[in-house]
């Protein structure tokens, strides 16, 4: 969820990366009458929108969602520091100093909890990512979108890079990325360190958006070369009952090397400006 001139909007997902299904919801409120928010207390901030919150702690993050399609109830400790990308938490998005971004993460978050969809409600263990990046400018004229990885290999590290598309073709300088090594120090990655190249594609029926679904990634200075695919290829998120944007976003799984050494990992992509040039604020 973020706040917009007093406008909460959320969305949520869950996804079934045997390939069966994807969920999606959305809401959006005023921060009137106590039905939307943010509150701190202590070292806590507390985000909620209606039947969902997300409770924000340096050592651990609660996520609880309410649908009506699917529910969750996720509680997750940090294993690593947070991380500040680009210069201490400034990052570039544009050629001139206002084109950026406040951006840090979480990169490795361990948790725990429920999953429910329908009768059915299942424990769920795993790995997560927390992310957050605001800003008040809007793209970069030229700037049709952005794909943004966040990856988590096998061998307790994690890798983010997101590239800047341009209208005409090819990536925008500011494009970069950061990794984390075991022990949650953090390196910055410039455009010229690592290659990524398509190497399959999904089109949607519903948008007729053209998506990416397979990519190689070349990370020169880690000696890191992987693939990454999409564990379900319908992923798309169109939220037309709140932004109007429709951009996909989901779980991949991924199988290389590094060092000359196996690893593998799962992550997250985010693909916007395929169905429509991409113009608000990051």
């Amino acid at each position: 969820a973020w706040r917009t001139q007093q406008i909460y909007i959320s969305h949520a997902a869950v996804s079934d990366i045997s390939g069966s299904r994807h969920l999606q919801a959305e809401d959006v409120s005023r921060a009137a009458l106590d039905l939307a928010g943010v509150k701190l207390d202590g070292k806590n901030t507390l985000v909620f929108l209606k039947n969902g919150s997300a409770q924000i702690g340096p050592e651990s993050h609660v996520l609880k969602v309410n649908t009506a399609d699917f529910s969750f109830a996720l509680n997750f400790r940090t294993t690593k520091p947070a991380v500040l990308h680009g210069d201490k938490g400034y990052s570039l998005k544009g050629a001139t100093p206002e084109r950026a971004s406040c951006y840090y993460s979480f990169s490795r978050l361990e948790g725990q909890g429920s999953i429910t969809i329908g009768d059915s409600s299942v424990p769920v263990t795993g790995s997560a990512w927390m992310d957050h990046e605001f800003s008040t400018a809007p793209l970069e004229p030229g700037i049709t979108g952005w794909d943004w990885f966040s990856l988590q290999l096998s061998d307790q590290t994690e890798v983010m890079i997101f590239l800047l598309r341009k209208k005409g073709g090819g990536l925008h300088p500011a494009s970069s990325g950061t990794f984390v090594d075991p022990a949650g120090r953090a390196q910055h990655l410039a455009q010229s360190d690592f290659k990524i190249a398509v190497l399959d594609t999904w089109k949607s029926r519903k948008s007729g958006a053209r998506y990416p679904a397979r990519w190689r990634m070349q990370i020169s200075p880690l000696a890191l070369d992987v693939t990454i695919a999409s564990n379900l290829p319908d992923q798309e998120m169109r939220t037309l009952g709140s932004t109007g944007v429709t951009y996909w976003e989901g779980s991949v799984s991924i199988q290389g090397s590094r060092n000359r050494q196996p690893v593998g990992g799962e992550g997250y992509v985010e693909l916007t400006g395929y169905a429509g040039a991409f113009d608000a604020p990051l």
